[in-house]
């Protein structure tokens, strides 16, 4: 059997007439740690009367989701569902996984009462819960899935080093660095900022690149985002670690210096054809008066 995510761009299919009532699978965003962080939506649900589902590498382990609801002062229902999710890269092994974790959940949502999923992060952003939604919603149609956003963690890591992620026109990818390098260095050139996820496994050979290509000073290490031990480095500290083992919760955020500039954009009726000032300055004031100075209207767009 395969899961394709493409169940989740699917609406509901409408209520056929019958009088049978379906719970609600919600995903519930709770941020990457700081209880601070969980939406007045997210504490809503948890403290309602859907039934709690969490996520678990191996079985009867700790649940960083779980963690994060306990610290707020949430105490897990004693009617809570463990979803176990094996840290795998076997496509077998993940479906057999998604596949069970919606059997251990279905029976709630088919007798009427919602099920609320906790999610570290934002449900929207990597989350193993789009698979599980997808599995559910193959074998009940017509469950509603409802996500709530929260906050993710490189938005938190930001926050956190009080740096910028972007501003007005600078661009931003966001990528798994288990991808290897050479991706790396083919988005890098287009992005002011280069968002890396799942560091963990390229750790060293990423360390030695940003010191090869003298990129050290623009970068900044995440990890444990908003729990009790987060951790956040920058600059030559990270070359210290190299040698060290992160946590899988280990984000890297790299300002990229030598960005190739954008041409030509346009925005609404107006065309812009040179770069905005840095967001660090690196833009000089004749630079700044050349880009007033290069703002053209469009050409008039014919009525139809």
């Amino acid at each position: 059997m395969t899961v394709s995510l493409h169940f989740l761009s699917e609406t509901t299919p409408p209520a056929a007439a019958t009088t049978e009532t379906l719970g609600t699978l919600y995903g519930i965003s709770l941020g990457p740690g700081n209880p601070d962080w969980i939406t007045r939506g997210a504490w809503r649900l948890l403290t309602g009367t859907a039934r709690w589902a969490y996520p678990v590498r191996k079985q009867g382990g700790e649940s960083v989701a779980l963690t994060i609801a306990n610290r707020a002062g949430l105490t897990t229902p004693a009617d809570a569902i463990e979803l176990h999710f094996p840290m795998s890269h076997d496509p077998l092994v993940l479906t057999r996984a998604w596949a069970r974790a919606a059997e251990a959940i279905l029976p709630t949502l088919l007798a009427g009462r919602d099920v609320a999923v906790l999610v570290e992060g934002d449900a929207s952003t990597y989350a193993t819960f789009q698979y599980l939604a997808a599995a559910v919603r193959e074998r009940a149609p017509r469950i509603r899935v409802d996500t709530l956003p929260g906050v993710n963690s490189f938005t938190a890591a930001a926050a956190a080093a009080a740096i910028p992620l972007a501003a007005q026109e600078e661009r931003i990818a966001v990528l798994p660095a288990n991808y290897g390098l050479p991706l790396i260095e083919a988005v890098l050139p287009h992005f002011e900022t280069l968002i890396l996820l799942k560091v963990k496994p390229l750790w060293p050979t990423l360390v030695a690149w940003l010191s090869e290509r003298s990129l050290l000073p623009h970068a900044l290490l995440a990890e444990r985002v908003g729990l009790p031990n987060e951790r956040i480095l920058r600059g030559e500290a990270l070359h210290d670690l190299a040698d060290a083992t992160l946590s899988y919760l280990a984000l890297l955020i790299l300002r990229n210096p030598n960005a190739t500039p954008v041409g030509e954009r346009i925005r609404g009726c107006r065309k812009k054809t040179t770069a905005l000032p840095r967001i660090d300055g690196t833009a000089t004031a004749s630079e700044a008066k050349s880009h007033a100075a290069a703002v053209n209207p469009c050409d008039p767009v014919t009525p139809r």
